[in-house]
């Protein structure tokens, strides 16, 4: 650190410098003999005063390089003992291991009942400690130290169990193939015909089915191993249904593309529709809601759990739904009741009305909708709302006694004609004579 100069110490400094600044006296020069610059600013020419040894000079600018050289990033005997153990305890060595290169509190060995500084026995070699000085990224490398021929051990465990699974393949098919040439040796001895019969030939064509190349595997006769692909030629693939690349996305990670790539096409005769045509049809959407309300009254307090009791969480839910009808039902009368109106809900659509409507969409150049309109419901390939022998419900629409039947007329019998209320009376009926 530099002392505080007098005043005339402090005059002649300035004009020693001013003076180098016009050229008239030589510039100062650092340890190493180089000129330094007098034009340079004296917060940067001057070292901090923890690292100013009171010299003039420019080196504490520089990032530090000497140090540098005594890092290494090579390899070192991690945890290696540096053998063979001693026989007897020595002074100062660890109390519980008997290894002179550690103090007791250092140790990593399991403690002992009885450590072998009193019993003298099974005295752990010492550590082979080296001066080992890492860079930063040396210290933070988590393979450092690492033996990279202890990988090579791993790949002779596979090797190995590879070749016992090949010998234990070829020892099956062997086996396989004694068996048929005895049973083809019983068939030729029993059969007097020369040609055989059109049983025997169904059996020749399934014994050599297995070498020819079926459909969706390849067999390999040379190396007796079976080669299954993950789908049959004769399939097309999702991204070949349309070449256009503004087409549906198709991930080729997951193999799976969700949208429709055919959307210009009628739905009713595509092959292919996308995956989410498979996954939102059938029950999944009923599924969807009932896990929906498990969830709900379950954090409302409710014991209810979809994967534990089904039965019960389709049983509320339907009575949720169906409370939560009669609800809806009797708060539209009470309204209409009280402020009247029902004759605007019989009205005619406001299209018909107005030829016109706000609702907005957006077409492509081909005609096709891109965005408004909601996408047309999934059609069943099954005939629906087809009614048979009069009645107005279908089979399976009622449940009673563990029985199914027709709810319009409470039959159990399958197919039956259709006797309506008065079919329901007479049941009735007969059921409080009988009891």
């Amino acid at each position: 650190m530099s002392t505080k100069l007098s005043r005339e110490e402090y005059r002649k400094q300035k004009d020693l410098e001013a003076a180098r600044k016009a050229g008239t006296a030589p510039a100062a020069r650092d340890e190493e003999g180089r000129e330094i610059n007098p034009h340079i600013p004296q917060y940067i020419s001057e070292a901090p005063w923890y690292i100013n040894d009171g010299h003039a000079s420019l080196k504490h600018q520089k990032a530090p390089t000497a140090d540098e050289d005594r890092f290494t990033d090579e390899w070192y005997q991690r945890g290696e003992r540096a053998g063979p153990a001693a026989t007897k305890y020595r002074k100062g060595a660890c109390e519980n291991c008997g290894a002179a290169t550690h103090k007791t509190k250092d140790c990593v060995e399991r403690p002992r009942k009885k450590g072998a500084k009193w019993t003298g026995k099974n005295i752990k070699e010492d550590e082979l400690i080296q001066k080992v000085e890492m860079s930063f990224d040396a210290k933070r490398d988590r393979w450092n130290g690492y033996d990279t021929a202890e990988h090579q051990k791993i790949y002779e465990e596979y090797e190995q169990v590879e070749e016992a699974r090949r010998k234990l393949k070829e020892s099956e098919l062997d086996k396989q193939d004694a068996n048929a040439a005895v049973a083809m040796a019983e068939r030729m001895e029993n059969n007097a015909n020369e040609f055989g019969d059109s049983d025997d030939d169904d059996d020749d064509e399934e014994k050599y089915a297995d070498k020819s190349d079926m459909p969706g595997q390849k067999v390999n006769a040379k190396t007796r191993t079976t080669i299954r692909n993950l789908r049959i030629r004769e399939d097309r693939a999702k991204y070949l249904y349309n070449l256009d690349p503004n087409s549906a996305h198709y991930d080729p990670k997951t193999r799976s593309m969700r949208e429709n790539p055919l959307k210009d096409q009628d739905p009713n005769n595509l092959i292919y529709a996308g995956d989410n045509f498979q996954r939102y049809s059938g029950s999944i959407t009923d599924m969807a809601n009932v896990q929906l309300f498990a969830w709900q009254a379950a954090d409302k307090g409710s014991d209810v759990h979809l994967q534990a009791n089904p039965t019960q969480a389709e049983m509320l839910h339907k009575k949720f739904k169906e409370k939560k009808a009669e609800q809806q039902d009797e708060s539209k009368v009470s309204i209409l009741a009280k402020y009247g109106g029902e004759e605007h809900l019989d009205a005619p659509a406001r299209e018909l009305l107005l030829a016109q409507t706000e609702n907005y969409v957006e077409y492509s150049r081909s005609g096709r909708v891109l965005k408004g309109l909601e996408p047309a419901k999934v059609k069943s390939k099954y005939q629906e709302d087809v009614y048979i022998n009069n009645h107005t419900m279908v089979w399976g629409s009622f449940w009673a006694d563990g029985r199914w039947g027709y709810k319009c007329c409470r039959s159990f019998i399958k197919g039956s004609y259709c006797t309506g209320a008065a079919g329901i009376e007479a049941q009735e009926a007969s059921n409080i004579l009988s009891s």
